[in-house]
């Protein structure tokens, strides 16, 4: 098998799992969303780190030292990001969330645009334009403005804009986040309002269910990270779109949540504005903009 196709099975593999991962949210639902992202954060630093720690790789903590304004920012992005998910999806907004990751490319141009002075190609300017268009009509249509959405595009764009000061691996790196953040973890889990009797009362396969959280926000990203170094950026950006792709269908087929046909005018400019980033993208502009959705850590 060649390095492109194994690149292609890796990241299509990550977004894929990325683009189920309400489901597992769903699943989740017999606690808060506070307590969901609290254990997301705490079982994501065990998962990471105990390897890390196995294999005496220390580039993670060295990231808190040597980078730890960026880091700790990043951290902050990182658990906002998560958490607005988190209570998107199982608040029945999947739809708003599907919004938010198809927008997320074009936020990180304009980020790049704002503080790292890249230029725009005409596409991606116009690409950006319709974008923008779209967001107003769902606005207009709905009579609120996409603040959801909006924040997850935000919140993850400035992720990926604080990672291009860092180098360090997938696992180093969510390895020194998630422990800045463990803090964060831990108050969502400890102190009021968080009910501490119905978390010690849960069942063991609740329990199991929480802690795989590690697994489930590690794996995807080491397969993502895998595959990223086999392709070229137009093929990543193309890629990416799987995942909020899948969240539009299981808001609107599983979920059954509200979706008119004014709604579809304004994602059929959304989806314009995609098309036209991908043909905007060619391996000359490899250095620019590659998509971090690879939470994407989501």
């Amino acid at each position: 098998m060649t390095g492109f196709r194994k690149g292609v099975l890796y990241a299509a593999f990550a977004y894929i799992c990325w683009g189920f991962l309400p489901l597992y949210w769903h699943l989740l639902s017999f606690t808060s969303p506070l307590h969901i992202l609290g254990c997301r954060i705490v079982f994501s630093l065990v998962f990471t780190v105990l390897p890390l720690i196995a294999i005496k790789n220390k580039t993670w903590i060295q990231l808190l030292s040597k980078n730890g304004k960026s880091t700790v920012a990043a951290s902050l992005a990182l658990a906002f990001n998560w958490g607005l998910y988190i209570w998107a999806v199982n608040t029945g907004h999947t739809m708003d969330a599907s919004l938010g990751y198809y927008m997320n490319p074009l936020v990180s141009i304009l980020l790049g645009l704002i503080f790292l002075k890249e230029k725009l190609t005409p596409l991606q300017w116009t690409a950006f334009g319709l974008a923008v268009f779209g967001v107003i009509l769902k606005t207009l249509f709905s009579g609120v403005f996409p603040v959801m959405a909006v924040l997850l595009a935000l919140s993850f764009g400035f992720y990926g804009l604080l990672k291009k000061k860092n180098k360090a691996g997938s696992m180093e790196s969510l390895g020194a986040e998630t422990l800045a953040a463990l803090p964060i973890g831990l108050a969502f889990l400890l102190l009021p309002p968080s009910d501490i009797p119905q978390l010690i009362s849960l069942s063991p396969l609740r329990w199991i269910l929480l802690a795989s959280c590690g697994i489930i926000t590690a794996v995807p990203l080491l397969a993502f990270s895998q595959g990223a170094k086999f392709l070229p950026l137009a093929t990543v950006g193309f890629l990416q779109f799987i995942n909020p792709t899948i969240l539009f269908f299981l808001g609107v087929f599983v979920f059954g949540e509200t979706f008119s046909i004014r709604d579809l005018w304004a994602f059929i400019f959304i989806w314009a504005a995609m098309i036209l980033y991908c043909l905007s993208l060619n391996p000359s502009h490899s250095g620019k903009c590659l998509p971090l959705n690879g939470n994407h850590l989501e």
